[in-house]
């Protein structure tokens, strides 16, 4: 067997790498989003309160849960092993964030609760999948 099909990538790689692209983006422009004071504009009262009362801690790990997914989801579609490791920095973000939002004193609807979970289980998979997609060969 020649090295090019034992590396042949599956059509699903591309597009689960770009789904998590996307996925990651839009978490990066839901940062900016509540970075920007005019924008805040836009959301509820308790939700604007839940953003601006968040520590920097919290903050910070935001910033790395998108922005990690963003840099993991772009080394997976270029076939670096390294999306693992970024993918996990990510979940790691995810996680704090997760904890901060769901410790905070709010009266979260159960749809809130388990969009909130989502993201997890979510950052999770893009481990899995890495890991997945380079025992495959797919990625080095």
């Amino acid at each position: 067997m020649n090295n090019q099909a034992a590396t042949a990538v599956h059509w699903s790689f591309w597009v689960i790498g770009s789904v998590a692209l996307i996925w990651n983006v839009m978490g990066v422009v839901n940062y900016f989003m509540q970075m920007n004071p005019d924008m805040l504009e836009a959301y509820r009262e308790a939700e604007r309160a839940i953003i601006q009362g968040r520590p920097a801690w919290a903050t910070g790990a935001f910033a790395i849960a998108v922005f990690g997914g963003t840099l993991g989801s772009l080394l997976l579609l270029l076939r670096k092993s390294a999306a693992t490791y970024v993918f996990i920095a990510s979940l790691l973000g995810v996680l704090v964030t997760t904890l901060h939002t769901l410790g905070v004193d709010y009266d979260f609807s159960l749809g809130e609760i388990l969009g909130t979970l989502f993201i997890p289980v979510v950052a999770a998979f893009f481990i899995w999948y890495s890991k997945r997609a380079q025992s495959r060969g797919w990625i080095n």
